[in-house]
């Protein structure tokens, strides 16, 4: 939304509009902008989750390392319970996918991997928009 159509939504002049937004990103608070692309139409026809268990604290350095340069991987999560890691997985076909589980079986110190295959996503990119305190 631009910042014309925001003055106009809560009455403020365009002025005002734009310097809170200037000020919301230099809080922070907005860290950028982004497209939202159809990853389908993009060529990522295949989508995973996929667990993953390192044998020790030790390998997550590594581990984050490798997952940031790979191209595949949208997300990656350190998360609690039975895994450490929750990475989301968008590939072009069922033997790329196949090849990203294979790099990451292959990092050092990965244990445990449980793959989930994406049926259909129900809910996506869904606005965070900040609480009033």
């Amino acid at each position: 939304m631009n910042a014309s159509h925001i003055s106009q939504q809560v009455n403020l002049s365009l002025s005002a509009v734009l310097e809170r937004i200037k000020k919301l990103e230099a809080s922070g608070l907005i860290r950028g902008y982004t497209a939202v692309i159809d990853e389908r139409m993009a060529g990522f026809d295949v989508h995973a989750l996929i667990s993953i268990r390192l044998e020790h604290p030790k390998y997550n350095a590594e581990f984050t390392r490798q997952m940031l340069n790979h191209e595949c991987v949208m997300e990656c999560f350190y998360i609690t319970g039975d895994f450490d890691y929750m990475a989301r997985i968008s590939a072009g076909s069922t033997e790329e996918l196949t090849s990203v589980l294979h790099f990451i079986k292959q990092i050092s110190g990965v244990s445990l991997t449980r793959t989930y295959v994406v049926l259909d996503n129900i809910k996506q990119n869904t606005p965070i928009l900040p609480r009033i305190k």
